[in-house]
């Protein structure tokens, strides 16, 4: 009998090894079209009317959170397997336009603005349409050559803080019917139209370029690491327990931090010294000069105050 030769044997051995890449690297493309499913059927859930409407709502923003975690996972998950490819990039793309744009619009629509069907159908339409440019413009610039402080900072508020946003009076008016407030006033017209502008809110935010800083981006000092951490777990326990209350915690600690990350974009802006190297060494140049300067002069002026001398017609 013969032996197979060593071809043979490398390519028998390859080939599995071949197969199990070719099936990890889908892995994070299925996942994003697991995304696109759970939002689409969040929007059934919603419309669907044979349901409370308290279990319409809750299913609605459940099945959209996990949407937003499988699409929040799946990049990274690519790159951790090297699995990246641009029709990954462009399915990716066109999930975060389902799952951020059009389905919390659909899920706002058909929870609270029933009533305002008219200009209720017009707000969710320009939130959908802001969310889509939102996202044609970060890949533009993905290709714009930018300083560097200015990659930790997104132009405009970015599409999962918009779909967040957006479900913010659904969270509100869970969390009041939990509280045992009587829900009646969210199906009057004023209840409509504070819904209505809420949402052209989040949407002039989301197309604005006002800046908004990135969470990976922000450092945790040392002495803080234990402390965050704690924090952390508490965060993530009360999303579980506190889920529509937690929801409105993170809304308006976002909205609190816009004014902050405009002020030090402005800062980095105004001071390039803080994040350019050439421009560091120029000010520690021309930080030097001035203390040589004004050593230069200190001891004429120290002899002068010993002294007690005045210029003419000047102070001492």
């Amino acid at each position: 009998m013969t032996k197979p030769t060593r071809s043979a044997r490398s390519t028998g051995s390859t080939r599995p090894d071949r197969q199990r890449h070719i099936t990890v690297r889908y892995l994070p493309s299925a996942m994003t079209v697991a995304a696109i499913c759970l939002g689409l059927t969040a929007v059934k859930y919603a419309q669907d009317t044979s349901m409370p409407e308290h279990s319409r709502a809750t299913w609605a923003m459940a099945l959209l959170v996990l949407a937003a975690v499988l699409d929040a996972l799946d990049g990274r998950i690519a790159r951790v397997l090297n699995a990246t490819s641009r029709m990954g990039e462009e399915i990716d793309s066109l999930a975060d336009a389902i799952n951020f744009g059009v389905v919390p619009a659909f899920i706002v629509y058909a929870i609270l603005l029933q009533n305002l069907p008219r200009v209720g159908w017009l707000v969710v339409l320009l939130y959908a349409v802001c969310v889509v440019l939102r996202l044609a413009r970060f890949n533009v610039l993905l290709d714009v050559d930018q300083p560097v402080y200015a990659k930790n900072y997104f132009v405009g508020m970015p599409a999962p803080a918009g779909a967040v946003g957006a479900v913010g009076p659904i969270a509100a008016k869970l969390q009041l019917e939990e509280w045992g407030f009587r829900d009646d006033w969210w199906n009057t017209d004023w209840a409509n139209w504070v819904v209505a502008v809420w949402l052209v809110g989040v949407s002039l935010l989301v197309v604005s370029r006002i800046p908004m800083r990135k969470v990976h981006t922000f450092t945790v000092p040392p002495t803080m690491v234990a402390p965050m951490l704690a924090l952390l777990a508490i965060g993530v326990a009360s999303a579980f327990i506190f889920p529509y209350l937690t929801l409105l915690a993170i809304i308006v600690a976002y909205v609190i931090h816009i004014p902050f990350a405009v002020r030090s974009k402005r800062f980095l802006a105004k001071h390039p010294e803080t994040w350019d190297p050439k421009a560091r060494q120029r000010w520690a140049q021309q930080r030097a000069v001035r203390r040589a300067t004004r050593r230069r002069s200190q001891p004429h002026r120290r002899s002068m105050a010993r002294l007690g001398l005045r210029k003419p017609g000047g102070r001492p």
